[in-house]
């Protein structure tokens, strides 16, 4: 028989999430723009490694599809959703008939807001104490009636009968879900280690740690026991969290790591989650470049991660930065700022955009590129108010480019602007080599070449260009037109 002893680490990706009530699965609602289901499964694998198991169930093409060809992916298919025991039980099928000497790390698909410290972390503290199963857990610091994740249950320090629970005192009896505890008609009794424990249902409620959904066991001893969980609970499906209970059954060892940052540990059922946990992105993001750039709405903004990290190199490198970021400011991937960089209201840039010293970008303006496409905007460039510039295009230094001017490059006819070149009024430029220099004015210039002539000692302006129109034969003067 085969023996393999990698870690793996498998991620729950099969709920379709009723209660968020869309089209979208929910695997693929996005925290900070960027599919939650990617952020687990990117942030996993930084740290244990690209050996990945996912599990997807209703709509899983479109997980899987949006996950791609990250290395080390393996996808399982829950047909049917009957619980998270269920769902790792059928991830745990891949192995085949392989004997396991490694461990398994279980993630929620849903937990946009983990981070490589809280895994590192985890991984860490398995490794340390070396018990056989390890939870994750958080201290729930809203209002309890909110709190809709399940209680850890930690022995009290004396049992039913007055007794004291000796060095049982703090262990993992159970984890007891929120749903179970509503329909609980009289005190919940519960036995560990030979005694007996008794709680009210308020007592239970009132448990401020709970459950994030994270988990690691020694890989051969999950394969043993996962097929002993029961579906005895409100749900009727199999919970991995009773694994705890079949694990002390057998006297082996439940060991749980509290995080002080229960924010990290969220999940989402509905939109007003959804939207609290991007929340907490936004915060996050200003939090960690807050104080090196100039944010002026901390409310209303967005900057991608990769945006993010390019700033904290900047500063290391060329700081300070005299950054400032306006209200409404989206700053998608691929976007690189410089020292001096003005961005004014409600400004968007998406794609691959590089721009020099002190560019001042006005409010409302759009940038975009395709994937593939370049855009770069020189030192002490302005953009004004409302301007759409896209596609391969290349605008130099100390250029301005005034309102209601709409510029494109393509791939096969790409826009070069030179240097020190204003371009005004209602204005259209594609796929164009203008020189230095120049002044442009209420003009279409389409696959032109605008070369720079000297007319009385200065630059002659082009001005009113007009291309032949096309379909002229089609336009008439209606009978009462002057």
């Amino acid at each position: 028989m085969r023996v393999t002893s990698e870690d793996v680490s498998i991620i729950l990706a099969a709920g379709h999430g009723k209660r968020i009530k869309s089209e979208i699965p929910k695997m693929l609602h996005k925290i900070w723009n960027i599919p939650t289901i990617c952020r687990v499964v990117d942030t996993v694998g930084d740290v244990l490694g690209n050996s990945r198991i996912v599990v997807v169930g209703i709509k899983g093409d479109e997980v899987a599809g949006q996950i791609g060809k990250r290395d080390g992916i393996t996808f399982a298919y829950q047909e049917e959703q009957k619980g998270t025991g269920h769902a790792l039980q059928i991830a745990l099928n891949t192995f085949g008939g392989k004997e396991y000497n490694g461990n398994i790390y279980v993630f929620p698909g849903d937990m946009g807001l983990i981070t490589t410290e809280i895994v590192r972390k985890f991984k860490e503290e398995f490794e340390r104490s070396h018990p056989d199963m390890l939870v994750l857990t958080g201290i729930y610091e809203e209002k309890i009636e909110n709190n809709y994740y399940g209680r850890v249950l930690r022995v009290p320090e004396k049992d039913r009968t007055g007794n004291s629970s000796g060095s049982n005192h703090g262990l993992i009896i159970e984890i007891i879900e929120y749903k179970d505890i509503l329909a609980l008609d009289s005190d919940y009794t519960t036995r560990f280690n030979g005694r007996e424990y008794c709680f009210t249902s308020s007592a239970l409620l009132n448990i401020g740690e709970f459950n994030s959904g994270v988990y690691a066991f020694r890989g051969k001893l999950v394969k043993k026991y996962i097929t002993e969980i029961t579906k005895k609970n409100v749900q009727g499906e199999f919970y991995i969290t009773e694994l705890i209970k079949i694990f002390n059954r057998h006297q082996l060892s439940v060991g749980a790591l509290k995080m002080a940052d229960h924010t990290a540990l969220l999940a989402f059922n509905n939109k007003s989650a959804l939207r609290d946990m991007e929340g907490i992105a936004r915060s996050r993001v200003y939090n960690k470049i807050g104080n090196i750039i100039t944010i002026e709405n901390k409310e209303d903004f967005f900057l991608a991660d990769t945006v993010v990290e390019s700033i904290l190199t900047l500063d290391k490198e060329k700081g300070p930065l005299d950054i400032v970021i306006e209200k409404g400011v989206y700053l998608y991937d691929g976007v690189e700022l410089n020292k001096g960089i003005h961005i004014k209201k409600n400004s968007v840039l998406n794609g691959n955009i590089k721009l020099g010293e002190g560019v001042i970008i006005c409010e409302n303006v759009s940038l975009s590129t395709y994937p593939e496409q370049v855009m770069k905007i020189g030192d002490h460039t302005e953009i004004l108010k409302g301007n759409i510039i896209k596609g391969n295009t290349h605008i130099g230094r100390d250029c301005r480019i005034e309102s209601s001017v709409n510029i494109t490059g393509g791939d096969e006819y790409p826009t070069r602007i030179g240097d020190n070149v204003t371009i005004k009024g209602t204005s259209y430029v594609f796929g164009s080599i203008i020189e230095n220099d120049q002044w442009i004015e209420h003009s279409i210039i389409k696959k032109k070449y605008i070369r720079k002539v000297i007319s009385d000692g200065s630059v002659q302006q082009i001005k009113h260009y007009l291309p032949p129109p096309e379909g002229i034969s089609s336009i008439s003067n209606l009978p009462y037109s002057s």
